[in-house]
């Protein structure tokens, strides 16, 4: 398993070495302009923080826990995370590694939730949280520090109502009170462990996460950690099977799919010493093809397995024992089909980038290019000629120049419409205008007397969403149009090779909008309004779907405002370029028509320019194909290369 992710590593690693390479090489060769500098870069961020995201997800008292301890941190020689009868974890818990902070377990507090904001939007706010050092060389101490996620405390059932962790409504609510009218609930909201593992290190980010009776009231949970996860490990204990609420986690939360685990744990409560270990295998084989059947799956799509036992077997050095946990089975299946389908993905993505990257440095040195054979071409037709010949030359090029600052002035005019169009642009999808579309639906959802009646705010509150990003796409085919005109316009008067501007989709965003609002579909359903209470929901509307709403117009302004910066640089980049090469045809020729230069003298040069640039070609070519050959690198060659 290690191995496996540092043959993942290492395959970054060389795709990061070559894309570097690569950069440095074109700025030298004065090949970049904005649109690669960026597009570089964020093929750089992509690979630098590139993660794999595994979440356990199970009712309490399945082994959550120790199945992770077993997994990943039996090297330690002990329990990492605390793991006993009942529950252990009482918050969603991730563990990774992030070189920018100390080893810590970093926990914010449960009063976070009655502020209507999410866990994400609390992650680069440092004074929301509590943050507890770890003592990596005390072994017992970190365990200690680690059951922070198990606290819990005591409230009144209308701070509980307030966290949106108690509704008087529900007919169970009774039931949750102590002899003291009081609601036990987590002490914290959510933990980060920041923990130098070797596989952390590489990337992996584990998300351990409470009994499922947290998954309702913590929305973070259904709607951005667990289906962004590339891998989610449903756990189910071998005696008793699939239980209703198992089943209905499973239909609403998770399903089958690409990455998804379905694991029978505590099979060792199977290993009945009185019968035969055929006879245990043929049980545990029975409860596996039942789960399979109940989740509409495959028998070889379950693992049986033993995290206690197997835990016990690595720490102890018990191989025959391990063998019988039937762990080894678990990890092979895990990291066979996460690592495979997490790097074809980055794979892909870098493909279409460098196939960009290379159009874009093609086109600029087929200017070059162009250029130089039509300085060659004037200057060899003065062969032979007199000075009057060679005078009207310059007069011709001087005539060219003029023309061509001439376009330069009009072009500023089409700057003043790009920046009015992209002020518009922003009018219409900007952070403020989600807030008050926020803030509209806060406001019908209070007044409606039914929690029935929230569905018409809520249907208005996503229809406009979209109307927003339907109106932003408007614009950039606005924008993108008027780009596209002044291209062709520098092509045809001045002879420039430009390709189209990129275009910009919002297919994306309507995409995730489109998944939001069916994640809420399924959270808020008819039952669900009909037996809970009014304030409860709208916290979790608001706590979930909302925040995750605004993440995503976050991301699209972000985008959008990156793409408004680079969709002038290759013009700008090919006009600057124009613009030298006419400053130097000037100075050539003028030379040349006071004597003061040799013309032969003059050809040579470019002739010795125009092999240069060919060999620039040649050299932008390899360097590419080296960025294809680390793409393609197969974990064989990273072994030798290790």
């Amino acid at each position: 398993m290690v191995q496996d992710f540092q043959q993942y590593g290492a395959w970054r690693q060389g795709v990061v070495a070559a894309l570097e390479n690569y950069r440095m090489w074109v700025n030298a060769a004065e090949l970049s302009d904005g649109a690669t500098d960026q597009r570089i870069g964020r093929a750089l961020a992509r690979l630098a923080d590139d993660k794999l995201s595994v979440a356990f997800v199970a009712e309490f008292s399945r082994g959550k826990s120790e199945l992770i301890n077993a997994l990943f941190f039996a090297d330690y020689g002990q329990r990492i995370l605390p793991s006993a009868a009942g529950r252990t974890t009482m918050c969603p818990t991730e563990l990774l590694y992030d070189p920018a902070h100390p080893p810590s377990l970093r926990l914010l507090p449960i009063e976070t939730r009655a502020n209507n904001l999410s866990t994400s939007d609390y992650r680069d706010d440092a004074s929301a949280w509590t943050v507890l050092p770890l003592s990596l060389d005390a072994g017992e101490q970190m365990t200690e520090t680690f059951k922070q996620v198990s606290l819990t405390k005591l409230v009144t059932p209308a701070e509980a109502k307030k966290y949106g962790l108690y509704d008087e409504d529900d007919p169970d609510a009774l039931s949750t009170l102590d002899a003291h009218g009081m609601v036990e609930v987590s002490l914290w909201r959510h933990a980060i462990i920041n923990f130098p593992h070797p596989l952390l290190k590489q990337g992996l980010v584990i998300l351990d996460t409470p009994g499922l009776n947290a998954i309702g009231t913590e929305p973070e949970l259904t709607l951005n950690l667990i289906p962004n996860a590339h891998a989610v490990l449903f756990i189910l204990a071998a005696e008793t099977g699939v239980t209703k609420s198992d089943i209905d986690v499973w239909r609403t939360h998770i399903g089958p799919g690409r990455g998804r685990i379905v694991v029978l744990n505590k099979i060792d409560a199977m290993w009945d010493e009185l019968k035969s270990d055929a006879a245990n295998d043929a049980e545990i084989a029975r409860q596996q093809a039942s789960v399979a059947h109940l989740l509409a799956l495959t028998p070889r799509q379950v693992y049986p397995v033993s995290a206690q036992k197997a835990l016990v077997a690595k720490i102890n050095g018990d191989m025959p024992l391990l063998e019988k946990s039937r762990l080894g089975e678990l990890e092979a299946a895990l990291f066979n089909e996460l690592i495979p389908a997490k790097k074809e993905i980055i794979r892909a993505q870098l493909d279409e980038d460098m196939a960009q990257l290379a159009s874009a440095q093609q086109a600029m040195l087929g200017a070059r290019g162009r250029d130089i054979v039509e300085q060659l071409q004037e200057l060899r037709s003065l062969r032979g000629k007199n000075q009057s010949v060679v005078a009207h030359m310059l007069k011709r090029v001087e005539i060219e120049k003029k023309e061509f600052d001439a376009s330069l002035v009009k072009l500023q005019g089409t700057r003043a419409v790009f920046a009015r169009l992209s002020t518009e642009l922003f009018t219409t999808m900007g952070m403020d205008v989600v807030q008050e579309e926020v803030d509209a639906v806060r406001e019908a959802m209070q007044a409606s007397r039914f929690a029935t009646g929230m569905r018409g705010p809520v249907k208005f509150f996503f229809e406009q969403a979209r109307a927003n990003l339907d109106a932003a796409a408007d614009k950039v085919q606005e924008i993108g149009a008027m780009m596209e005109s002044m291209y062709k316009k520098f092509s045809a008067e001045h002879g420039l090779a430009l390709a189209l501007p990129m275009l910009f989709s919002f297919d994306k965003y309507r995409a995730e909008i489109d998944a939001i609002e069916a994640v809420y579909q399924k959270q808020f359903g008819t039952t669900t309004l009909l037996l809970t209470g009014r304030a409860a929901l709208m916290e979790r509307f608001f706590d979930s779907i909302a925040s995750r709403v605004r993440k995503t117009y976050r991301a699209a302004n972000a985008d959008v405002e990156a793409w408004l910066k680079v969709i002038m640089a290759p013009l700008e980049a090919q006009i600057r370029q124009h613009k030298d090469q006419l400053k130097h045809r000037l100075a050539s020729i003028g030379r040349i028509h006071d004597a003061t230069d040799s013309l032969e003298q003059k050809i040579e040069a470019f002739e010795t320019t125009q092999g240069n640039l060919q060999q620039v070609e040649g050299q932008l070519r390899q360097l590419a194909a080296k960025v294809g050959a680390a793409l393609d690198a197969a974990p064989t060659v990273l072994d030798a290369a290790a």
